[in-house]
């Protein structure tokens, strides 16, 4: 298989933990966001979208969008399991998720961003504005997490919900986000980031790592 990403991508970041748990290889051909790599007509013909990650499997199919791309990597490889076995488990677990994926990281992401500066935003209007994104679904999380057994979001284990988590509070902490307001999902982070498939998968451990 074959993972494009960027080392700072906290999409490819989840993408990367999912191999990692499930002990799957990969070649990681990373794409320079800030350099606009990922909109090269090279790139563009596996991902239309200009997006990281994109993966192809071993068959040269190219799979899109960090959590599709883990949910077909966990009913490929079904062990460790990242979603419940229950059907309502399951759903919570998934609307955790995309409450990060599909709700707070894609209106704090770098194309986004460049957005409002090209609007005319200062900035520190720009900084503000991604943090206050991070705020506001962290603070949903810890709410919807709050009376789940721990020490992971949902549980003893991890699943696609602290996949997703991790990353996102790596995004708060470099907007400058004090997320001690987020008890219970930091309990949940330093239980991930005890586990090395977490710890391997983070930015600062990747080769394109800056």
């Amino acid at each position: 298989m074959k993972l494009h990403g960027y080392f700072r991508s906290s999409a490819a970041y989840r993408v990367r933990i999912a191999l990692n748990l499930k002990s799957l290889g990969a070649e990681h051909l990373p794409h320079h966001l800030r350099k606009g790599e990922q909109c090269a007509p090279a790139y563009l013909a596996i991902n239309p979208q200009g997006l990281v990650p994109a993966l192809e499997n071993d068959a040269g199919v190219v799979l899109t969008q960090s959590v599709a791309i883990i949910e077909w990597l966990d009913e490929m490889h079904p062990n460790p399991p990242l979603l419940p076995r229950d059907p309502l488990r399951r759903a919570k677990v998934r609307a955790f998720a995309l409450a990060i994926a599909c709700d707070t990281h894609p209106v704090q992401n770098l194309k986004v961003l460049a957005r409002l500066r090209e609007l005319g935003l200062a900035e520190e209007k720009v900084q503000e504005w991604a943090a206050w994104v991070n705020r506001e679904g962290l603070s949903a999380c810890e709410t919807l997490i709050r009376n789940e057994p721990g020490p992971f979001c949902f549980g003893d284990a991890p699943t696609l919900a602290d996949l997703c988590l991790v990353p996102q509070l790596a995004n708060a902490r470099r907007f400058g986000v004090d997320v001690s307001a987020y008890p219970r999902l930091l309990t949940a982070e330093a239980a991930a980031k005890a586990l090395g498939a977490f710890a391997d998968a983070a930015p600062e451990k990747q080769p394109d790592a800056e």
